[in-house]
């Protein structure tokens, strides 16, 4: 097995081509997160007609693009800044907060940390339990909050544990922080691939609420990462106006611009994703439950999180046996509170996410 110490993102495929001799188009990313369907072919012919929009500057306020995301996210236009991504949005508003002291729940995603320190801040991660299923553990929580704490970052659903907060739990953590003057950062990159979304998305709380902001992105229910078009919702005006002034101008391009007010009006293309994802995390859960040498965490959003049972195997061994079949898997033991006896693979489509079963539980 060749030893290495990468840290394996689903976008380095790169990296893959160089150290196994595999080709990059040879490889399913079971790591990246990323709609199995792909783009959309309504998009892509949307998108070959609209493509001699690139001689012109888009819209600077994003008017009617911005009118789209808030109708497909069940707000106000008013109420949503647009970025290059979520990832920009993060560095944005983490600038402008400057938390000197920040919560972050654990395992999670690695750029909410790195953005706090550059700009001089610390953080204190609150751990999810593995004997709870990595759920959050609601009334320990909010006792953990206080007056210390500047910001509140919550991924939603969590990657990688696929856990979620529901709404009514939301709002209890939204009181506590108003109470102690937090900050509150949902991360709802993964909601849309939620069988219950309203049940889960705390968009509407930011209609009172101005003490949350939340953002989305295209990336991985849109299966376009490299269009780098994020959004922000809050309903509080003083950050609303921060970021609008802060932000570069023409920050989204005129191919993604017009990408987004398709993209979200797509219904076929939205449905045939959320039932494919909900048949396949059904199916994936089921089969990996019933193994003795994995313990499957419950799914929620459109990956799912192993605990390796055989002491004989680690995540390397294992993200070495599916990369030389042709699937990388997201090896988790550089997520915090997590070891080399955790794995992470979101759902493909079936004759693919059977392959990996195969490989794995052999």
């Amino acid at each position: 097995m060749l030893t290495h110490m990468d840290d394996f993102h689903g976008s380095d495929l790169e990296k893959i081509e160089k150290l196994y001799g595999i080709r990059k188009e040879d490889v399913i990313s079971f790591s990246a997160n990323v709609n199995p369907l792909g783009l959309s072919p309504r998009l892509k012919e949307h998108l070959a007609r609209y493509l001699d929009c690139i001689t012109t500057y888009p819209d600077r306020e994003y008017t009617s693009l911005r009118r789209c995301m808030a109708e497909y996210a069940g707000c106000e236009p008013e109420h949503i800044v647009v970025g290059n991504g979520s990832t920009e949005l993060i560095s944005l508003i983490i600038q402008i907060q400057k938390p000197k002291k920040a919560m972050i729940l654990g395992p999670t995603y690695s750029e909410y940390e790195r953005e706090i320190a550059l700009g001089g801040g610390t953080t204190l991660y609150y751990p999810l339990q593995e004997k709870d299923g990595f759920r959050l553990d609601i009334t320990n929580f909010t006792g953990k909050l206080d007056d210390s704490l500047d910001l509140l970052i919550l991924c939603n659903p969590n990657n990688p544990t696929s856990t979620c907060i529901p709404r009514e739990d939301m709002r209890r953590i939204l009181d506590v922080c108003k109470e102690h003057d937090i900050d509150v950062m949902v991360d709802e990159t993964y909601v849309e691939f939620v069988e219950q979304i309203d049940r889960i998305s705390a968009v509407s709380l930011t209609a009172y609420y101005n003490n949350i902001v939340i953002l989305r992105g295209t990336s991985k229910f849109f299966a376009a990462p490299g269009l780098r078009l994020g959004y922000a919702i809050t309903g509080n005006r003083d950050l609303l106006r921060a970021m609008n002034q802060r932000k570069n101008p023409w920050t989204i391009n005129s191919l993604a611009e017009a990408a987004g007010e398709w993209m979200f009006c797509d219904a076929d293309y939205i449905g045939q994703t959320r039932e494919l994802i909900a048949k396949e995390r059904r199916r994936a859960y089921e089969r990996f439950r019933k193994s003795d040498r994995f313990h499957a965490y419950e799914p929620m959003a459109n990956f799912m999180l192993l605990r390796i049972r055989d002491s004989a195997l680690t995540s390397a061994d294992l993200f070495d046996r599916a990369i030389r079949e042709g699937m990388m898997i997201r090896d988790c033991s550089t997520f915090p509170f997590l070891n080399n006896q955790y794995i992470r693979f979101c759902f493909m489509r079936p004759e693919d996410n059977d392959r990996l079963a195969e490989c794995l539980l052999r």
